[in-house]
């Protein structure tokens, strides 16, 4: 049964995002993001300037991504694998699927969400940083050290859940 509700609330929800993408996204001649991902970029760009930067963020015209510049240097570029959607769904989907009560599952969901969100924003700020003063570690901060972080919070989040909230455990 865990397996038929993790996949049904997975495979809705990323039904609903993807439609949300095609229908927001342009790929045409000139390229525009989905408004979620100028919510991010936008984010990220507010609190790299709370930190001192000059920052400078617009849509790349020519692909699905937007510019994050520091200081005028092109430093990354934010795409909608970036917003933290994807990880968000997977995170509800297992927390529905190791089934809690409704309120704690609403709340941690609730919870859960804004947590993701949040340490995500600060992941590319610090990731964009990052690469601007060490660029010749793109490629490891990139590709394991930010993804770890991410992907670390959504395993501890799932432990909590399981341990405190999951009916699983109410059973004796």
């Amino acid at each position: 049964m865990f397996l038929v509700k993790f996949f049904a609330v997975y495979f809705g929800l990323i039904l609903i995002y993807s439609s949300y993408l095609n229908q927001t996204q342009v790929k045409s001649d000139v390229f525009a993001c989905a408004p979620i991902t100028k919510t991010v970029t936008d984010h990220v760009e507010y609190v790299t300037e709370l930190l001192g930067y000059d920052v400078y963020t617009d849509q790349n015209y020519q692909e699905l991504s937007m510019m994050f510049m520091v200081n005028e240097n092109y430093v990354v570029k934010i795409v909608e694998g970036c917003s933290s959607i994807s990880i968000i769904i997977l995170f509800l989907s297992f927390i529905v699927a190791f089934k809690g009560n409704f309120k704690h599952t609403v709340l941690f969901g609730i919870f859960g969400i804004a947590a993701i969100y949040i340490v995500n924003i600060l992941r590319i700020v610090f990731l964009a940083l990052a690469i601007y003063h060490y660029p010749a570690y793109q490629n490891i901060l990139h590709n394991i050290i930010f993804p770890a972080i991410i992907y670390g919070m959504i395993f501890i989040l799932w432990v909590i859940w399981v341990r405190k909230f999951a009916l699983i455990n109410k059973i004796k």
